[in-house]
């Protein structure tokens, strides 16, 4: 059966039954209606054919607009072929005012009768809607007079909802008793994918049959033509799927098919068509819209008036009839309701062909139509920048005003490519050239830091070119100079910033320091003209401390910090004054970030979080500034120095390449340790090597990772390949005045691998002058180090003695005593609420090393028990912080020092012993450690080494942390009930036997 014939059995059954009345001698009319390409013809010659088949005969007619203005053409189809036809035809027209029942009507009526006389007849006349006025006048007369012969006419009719008011129909002015009417539906979906698989005559994925159904709409033309398409197709070179635009589908029998039945809608109809295909035509765009607030392009509530006027707005049809006619395409399938439930095409395939015979041109001045309509109900920017970004040029102001507004809104939400093509086309209209530098800026700098790095460049070069307020141009200026010195082209960056400075910016003192500040921060990244600038800002500061301000003076602050000039105690001191100071809001973010990265060196490192929150909330992410890749630099810093190796690998910056840059940054050095420090040494190594330091950028960034790569040779079993690593790092950052262990301990590391290559005395003159200059900036992390190493490099009771201070000051570092050290759990054990809050921050990472060194040196003097419990302390804060290179350290000492290898984890609640667990049960009762020790009949000082052992293999500091803690173990080793916990105790107590 062919396409156009399926599921139409129940209107050829009407047809015959209808045709056996007519010949009984009771002729009447069946009208076939149906919208355009749901085979009305095919079905007609079906009819015809079955008719013929009964013995009847068949008077054919096909209208078509072409013949509209012929009278009597469609009667004329009819009856041509049979004799007598001529007379009745007649050479002239009937004059006017001649009555139906005489002149040509009534001859053409009296040889259809003739023709009757001598075989039952079937009339089929097909597109009747399309028939000049004559012959539908004549044929409705016809029907009227048909009901006592042999005479049955079948007549088609186009029926859909149009835009444009139809003209009334054939039976308009007919009795319904004379009338058969069937109305032919779309395709079931199902019978539809029958004929896909039965036409292709091949396998075809489901997702190929599914978009078949979608882009035929039910419709048999769509689909027979769709199907002529993909049947050309060799059976190796079909598709999984139907593409979306028909460019790609050939030979594009669809495409014309679609053309076609827009043709017969009507041009309003087309129109409207055309502008919702137009309106969605960025259907991606629009589920992002609608998954952030529901708005988008066609409206903002489903397919109700907000929709329809804005369809109509757009194609310049009328409001009233848009709705009927989304509603009715719906229940045809060509629309289906989309997200949100606004209308949407069936299959994009399906849009492209509605679109694919509009010019560019008009498909544009639509977009402009629908962004005028959109801005005037109050829809979202971001809808009507959509809109203006598939239209030409405006020429206005409020257009610009939509593409900056959107791009603003893209930019919060980081969307950067939105924002890139809002403010891409924002170009495009007219604007002051201080706007216009404004907005250049912004797009230099997103399209550096998210296309790359040649992109964003001349954008920011030509805003500088351009006249602004000074203050943008300083924002020109910064980001041209950021973008610059990352290329390797700080003595240029420095220069266009001075530049501005001479040139712009007199009566501005205000924007002067601002540009001096970021000179001085873009000086980092090449050595000498960091020692120039420097210098500058310090002859200045001793002259004027004014002239440089509060952000240039933390600068100085920070540049004495890294020389050894200063303590971390007064650095703070000076950082808190100043940042206690009213700030420039242009200067602040230099402020900020520097306090934040003086914090983090001083170990304080919440103080440094805050500060990096406060600078990155006050940055503008669309604007290259040298302070925001600062803050997130910090912001690695400060999880490095905590030991989050997992929060810093799963950071996606971290591990990715800066844009615009070949070499390392920070981030990478960091990634790096942390893959070494988590024992993950083969990623470790491929991403060493995925850098080329042949020629690389002379930064800071450099030299970190230098130290970076040296401690993966170290950990790798390279020592003389990590000592060129951490010289060279050295040399560079002597060079730029940085010899201060606060930002690459160099020399200790230098040191240990001295002592692996057994070269103890060059080992010793690095780690004595480590220790001086330690002891100059005199925090815990890098006293602690410094110590360490000097007293590995010592040996002896001198050496340990020095590792024992080591340990000392970094369990102070934590503020006087470290959780889940003998001192602190001992505290936190006793019967108030645990320990005091910390004064200082945390040093795990060095006090790991340091408990281990000490342990070593204790088992060379002979203090095995003091050396066990120091390596078992470094192997348990090493476990819970991850930090596998270390534990593994830590547990090789104790097997060396004859301590047996432990078999169950040395943290968490799996590994406290049944006592601790007693004991831990009956505290977190909030039992007092006298009334635990009464009822175990232990000491308290047992007791309390007990939770001392508890506290620290848990983790926690307090006791009110008890009963999560063991709930968290209950959880997995099994609940408590009758026989455990005091329970237990008390029954143990009483037959006499001692917990």
């Amino acid at each position: 059966m062919s396409v156009a014939l399926r599921e139409r059995r129940e209107e050829l059954e009407l047809v015959a039954a209808e045709a056996e009345r007519a010949r009984a001698g009771a002729g009447r009319l069946v009208l076939l209606r149906g919208a355009t390409g749901t085979g009305r013809t095919a079905l007609l010659e079906a009819v015809a054919e079955q008719a013929e088949a009964a013995g009847m005969r068949v008077l054919r007619a096909r209208c078509s607009p072409d013949h509209t203005s012929v009278p009597f053409g469609a009667v004329f189809q009819l009856l041509a072929h049979g004799p007598g036809f001529d007379s009745a035809a007649g050479e002239e027209p009937d004059p006017p005012g001649t009555p139906p029942h005489r002149g040509r009507p009534a001859r053409l009526w009296r040889l259809l009768r003739s023709y009757a006389d001598d075989v039952p007849l079937l009339v089929a006349v097909d597109d009747v809607h399309l028939a000049d006025e004559s012959s539908r006048r004549w044929l409705v007369e016809a029907v009227r007079r048909i009901d006592r012969l042999p005479v049955l006419m079948v007549v088609t009719e186009r029926s859909q909802y149009d835009i444009d008011p139809p003209a009334d129909g054939l039976v308009h002015a007919l009795s319904p008793a004379l009338v058969r009417t069937r109305t032919l539906a779309p395709l079931s979906a199902g019978s539809a994918a029958e004929l896909v698989r039965s036409a292709l005559g091949r396998p075809v994925p489901a997702e190929l049959v599914d978009d078949c159904v979608r882009a035929g709409a039910g419709s048999p033309l769509l689909l027979r033509a769709l199907l002529d398409d993909l049947g050309g197709t060799a059976a190796e070179d079909a598709p999984a799927a139907l593409p979306d635009n028909c460019a790609a589908l050939y030979p594009g029998s669809y495409a014309a098919a679609v053309s076609w039945w827009l043709d017969s809608a009507g041009p309003t109809t087309t129109e409207v068509a055309r502008a919702l295909a137009a309106l969605d035509d960025d259907e991606k765009a629009d589920e992002k819209a609608d998954e952030k607030d529901g708005d988008s392009a066609i409206g903002g509530g489903g397919p109700g008036d907000a929709d329809a006027e804005l369809l109509a707005r757009t194609a310049g049809a009328d409001p009233a009839r848009v709705p009927g006619w989304l509603t009715a395409m719906t229940g045809l399938g060509l629309l289906r309701p989309g997200p949100g439930g606004r209308p949407r095409y069936a299959h994009p395939l399906l849009r492209d062909a509605v679109l694919s015979s509009w010019s560019g041109a008009l498909r544009q001045a639509a977009h402009h139509r629908a962004a005028e309509a959109m801005l005037r109900r109050g829809d979202r920017a971001e809808a009507v920048a959509g809109q203006l970004l598939r239209s030409a040029p405006v020429g206005e102001a409020w257009a610009t005003g939509v593409l900056l507004d959107a791009a603003d809104l893209a930019v919060r939400d980081d969307r950067s490519d939105d924002a890139l093509a809002f403010l891409r086309r924002a170009l495009d209209e007219p604007m002051p050239d201080a706007r216009r530098s404004v907005v250049l800026t912004e797009l230099g700098s997103l399209e550096y830091a998210t296309v790359r790095s040649t992109a964003g460049i001349p954008r920011l070069a030509e805003a500088m070119r351009l006249p602004g307020l000074p203050r943008d141009r300083v924002r020109a200026a910064v980001a041209l100079g950021t973008a610059l010195a990352r290329q390797g082209e700080a003595r240029v960056a420095i220069d266009v910033l001075r530049g501005l400075e001479n040139e712009h910016l007199t009566g501005h003192p205000d924007l002067v320091r601002t540009v001096q500040t970021a000179s001085a921060l873009l000086s980092d990244h090449d050595p000498g003209t960091r020692r120039e600038v420097y210098r500058w800002l310090r002859e200045t500061a001793e002259r004027s401390p004014q002239l440089v301000g509060t952000a240039g003076q933390a600068l100085l602050v920070r540049y004495e910090s890294t020389a050894g000039l200063t303590s971390a105690e007064s650095a703070m001191r000076r950082i808190r004054a100043l940042l206690a100071q009213p700030a420039d809001p242009l200067a602040e973010g230099f402020l900020l970030g520097t306090a934040a990265a003086v914090a983090q060196w001083a170990d304080q490192l919440d103080e440094a979080d805050r500060l990096v929150r406060r600078g990155l909330a006050g940055q503008r992410t669309s604007l290259l500034h040298p302070m925001h890749l600062a803050l997130l630099n910090v912001r690695v810093d400060i999880a490095a120095a905590r030991g989050a190796y997992a929060e810093l690998l799963d950071d996606p910056v971290v591990l990715s390449p800066v844009v615009g840059r070949l070499d390392p940054a920070n981030a990478q050095a960091h990634a790096l340790i942390a893959l070494v420090e988590t024992g993950r040494t083969e990623e470790a190594t491929a991403l060493a090597d995925g850098f080329d330091l042949q020629n690389p950028y002379d930064s800071w960034e450099l030299n970190r990772f230098l130290y970076a790569r040296g401690v993966l040779r170290a950990a790798t079993g390279d020592p003389a390949g990590a000592l060129g690593d951490f010289l060279e790092c050295g040399r560079h950052q002597s060079a730029r005045d940085v010899v201060s262990p606060v930002v690459t301990p160099w020399r200790t590391a230098s040191a240990e691998c001295h002592l692996a290559l057994g070269r103890p005395r060059q080992a010793l003159a690095l780690a004595e002058e480590e220790l001086r200059l330690a002891t100059v900036w005199n925090t815990p992390r890098v006293l602690g180090r410094a110590l360490r190493v000097l007293g590995t490099a010592t040996g002896g009771r001198r050496g340990l003695d020095l590792t024992d201070r080591a340990v000392r000051v970094l369990r102070e570092g934590a503020g006087g005593v470290s959780a889940g050290t003998p001192e602190a759990t001992r505290e936190a054990a006793s019967d108030g609420d645990g320990i005091v809050a910390p004064a200082g921050e945390p040093v795990e990472t060095e006090l790991i090393p340091a408990l281990i060194a000490q342990g070593r040196l204790l088992t060379a003097v002979g203090d095995r028990a003091r050396a066990r419990e120091a390596l078992r302390e470094a192997a348990e804060r090493a476990e819970r912080l991850g930090a596998v290179r270390m534990r593994a350290a830590a547990e090789a000492a104790l097997r060396e020092g004859g301590a047996r290898r432990a078999a169950t984890a040395r943290t968490g609640s799996g590994s406290l012993t049944a006592s601790e667990r007693r004991i831990a049960e009956l505290a977190a009762q909030s039992r007092t450690n006298m009334e635990i020790a009464e009822l175990l009949h232990l000491a308290r000082r047992t007791v309390e080494t007990h939770l001392t052992s508890a506290y620290r293999k848990l983790g926690i500091r307090r006791r009110a942390e008890l009963g999560a803690a063991l709930t968290d173990a209950g959880s997995r080793s099994g609940p408590t009930g009758p026989g455990t916990g005091p329970d237990r105790d008390r029954d143990r107590h009483r037959r006499g036997t001692q917990a």
